[in-house]
């Protein structure tokens, strides 16, 4: 790993673990989209490792992009708005969205993503997670593909970053590094 003065990480979901929940959820997903395309709409940074696993274990037409959901705090009156904004623009209108997140938590960008999906016109959206952490969840979200649920440690590997960026996001597993206090 990149900084050797992390404390030793900890295993929390294998590789073999990973491969065979994720084969399980494709297995759902091609029975549920069945002579369906799934527009697989994966979000960065977090869900590309995911994503990439994901689209192969799906039978049928697969389509898939990616986006990038970014937030800004907008001053004004002494109050301030939280706005999410995402880029690019992904076309929906009558489609089938399958939108992929990496670790789901607040449930914000999701909620917001879905709504926005939904109001321009998609045939349908979904929502499929690999990592669920129900505990931070702000909004009320419907999940309809979970991989594993998860309690609080920062975790890493698989594609999924740290606070820091210090960590390596190429290691085939999930860990939680040193201390999770």
């Amino acid at each position: 790993m990149a900084n050797e003065s992390i404390d030793k990480p900890q295993l929390v979901i294998s590789q073999a673990q990973l491969h065979e929940r994720i084969a399980a959820m494709g297995r759902q997903i091609s029975h549920d989209y069945q002579g369906r395309v799934v527009h697989c709409v994966g979000i960065l940074d977090s869900a590309f490792v995911f994503v990439a696993d994901l689209i192969r274990e799906i039978e049928g037409s697969v389509r898939c992009q990616f986006i990038k959901p970014y937030t800004r705090e907008i001053l004004g009156n002494n109050t301030a708005t939280r706005e999410i904004f995402f880029a690019p623009e992904v076309d929906v209108e009558d489609r089938h969205i399958l939108l992929c997140e990496g670790i789901l938590s607040s449930g914000q960008t999701v909620d917001f993503l879905v709504r926005n999906f939904q109001a321009r016109g998609a045939a349908s959206v979904a929502l499929c997670c690999l990592l669920n952490r129900p505990s931070d969840r702000h909004v009320n979200v419907d999940v309809a593909y979970s991989g594993f649920e998860i309690g609080r440690p920062w975790l890493s590997g698989f594609g999924l970053g740290t606070p820091a960026e210090y960590l390596d996001r190429n290691v085939p597993f999930i860990f939680a590094a040193g201390d999770q206090s």
